[in-house]
């Protein structure tokens, strides 16, 4: 049971990590920090937070204090400042995490501004999310069978990631452990490429002189491929920059890709291309098949 739990970031990730734990009777009190007064007035009013903390030192230290947990779940070029902002009023019982979808950059920047103090900082990332912003998209089983990737520093102790893994647990996540490298490397092939391909096409017939004839036969197909293009453009920008070198690595394999299929269209050759759309399909569909057959969360925490 955690007594208090501090949340920088009260919309989909914070909020709903929020709800996740009122919902297993794992918290006492949540109280919500940010920069939007309107966000924590409405996260109040929903329940969500159960208290708005008050920007300034006096403030920070007030709702620091006698917390067990504190979660980071603001745009990841916000942590340094945060963290910075935490550093004086941070006691040696609490533990901080972060929702961050990069690794490296926020290590470091944990680093910088914790410094003597950056062991009581457990880096971590939830796998779950919407296309939806806001204390209303907050919800109460977000986390439910979703992986929680825990990227633990040498100076970490042992008790203070497993306060960290305990609270996902109790939102009904999965314990995941990776290096921040290899998060940083896994998470720019299979998500942070996707949302950039995913903007650069809408944005790319938006621009268009005919788009809105284009957007009225957009169908089923062209919503699911695009649907994490209706993410946060904030969040996406400071994680494409916070990754840049991995991302930049896959996009390039991408674009080979890409004029390899190109070529192979300009010969009309039917039979590659069906090849590549053939595995694609099938590596698809076994991928499918994993996810539902590991619908039930495990009971051990797993390693990638």
């Amino acid at each position: 049971m955690l007594n208090k739990v501090v949340i920088f970031g009260v919309g989909l990730i914070g909020g709903s990590f929020a709800r996740s734990l009122k919902k297993a009777g794992a918290v006492g009190s949540v109280v919500g920090m940010g920069r939007s007064a309107a966000s924590l007035a409405r996260a109040r009013e929903l329940g969500v937070i159960d208290v708005i903390g008050e920007s300034g030192d006096e403030g920070m230290a007030e709702a620091l204090q006698g917390a067990d947990l504190v979660l980071l779940a603001a745009p990841v070029a916000q942590t340094e400042a945060i963290l910075s902002a935490i550093a004086p009023h941070l006691q040696p019982g609490t533990v901080v995490t972060d929702a961050g979808s990069t690794k490296s950059d926020v290590v470091a920047a944990a680093r910088r501004a914790l410094a003597g103090k950056v062991a009581q900082f457990v880096p971590g990332h939830p796998i779950a999310g919407r296309e939806t912003n806001g204390p209303e998209a907050a919800i109460d089983d977000l986390y439910v069978g979703k992986k929680v990737v825990l990227t633990a520093l040498d100076e970490n102790a042992a008790e203070d990631v497993e306060r960290v893994a305990a609270a996902w647990r109790a939102c009904d996540a999965v314990i995941h452990r990776l290096s921040p490298e290899e998060h940083d490397k896994v998470f720019a092939a299979v998500s942070h490429l996707p949302h950039l391909l995913a903007y650069a096409l809408v944005d790319d017939i938006a621009n268009k002189p005919h788009a809105d004839l284009l957007f009225q036969y957009a169908a089923s197909g062209f919503r699911d491929f695009t649907r994490i293009a209706g993410s946060s453009p904030e969040m996406w920008r400071d994680i494409s920059l916070a990754n840049q070198s991995a991302l930049l690595t896959e996009l390039d394999a991408y674009l080979a890709q890409l004029t390899g299929l190109r070529a192979r269209l300009a010969a009309g050759d039917g039979a590659a291309l069906e090849n590549v759309y053939g595995n694609a399909q099938r590596a698809r569909h076994q991928w499918i098949t994993a996810i539902e057959a590991a619908e039930a969360p495990p009971s051990k925490d797993k390693a990638e």
